[in-house]
């Protein structure tokens, strides 16, 4: 089965159908980047490497967001049809922070230190179907 499209498709590579998110790691220092970076902002490399981050991890803080952001934030939503969502720093086993969507938009339903677990949700709608992004929900199992 063909892998969804994704509005950034650098950020996440799949292992069969399973999404994991991709940065790099420098290779003088080993600092961790989420998104990839080309050179090192630690000691100033420039030989950085792929680095698999995963797609676990823990909540460390969140908020729910509940206006449509602006440009360039174009999930074709409108102010009529917006939705609020969840938005949260998620800390990967590696320990870079990474923020991402939450599947969750509801506050009782997020703790901070809860496991957590990369999926896909639709982002928009396009011509050719739709197009996804990554988010991060409530992990299946600790």
């Amino acid at each position: 089965m063909p892998h969804p499209v994704l509005a950034s498709p650098d950020l996440i590579r799949f292992e069969g159908d399973t999404p994991h998110l991709v940065g790099s790691r420098c290779d003088e220092c080993g600092e961790v980047y989420f998104p990839a970076a080309d050179s090192c902002t630690r000691c100033t490399a420039t030989r950085m490497r792929p680095q698999d981050l995963g797609r676990r991890g823990t909540l460390w803080s969140w908020t729910i967001q509940g206006f449509l952001p602006k440009a360039p934030y174009n999930s074709g939503e409108t102010p009529e049809t917006f939705r609020p969502y969840g938005v949260g720093y998620i800390e990967m086993v590696c320990g870079i922070k990474v923020e991402s969507r939450l599947t969750v938009a509801d506050e009782s339903g997020l703790t901070i230190g809860m496991p957590l677990e990369l999926t896909l949700i639709p982002y928009r709608t396009t011509g050719d179907g739709e197009v996804f992004t990554f988010a991060f929900g409530p992990a299946a199992s600790a």
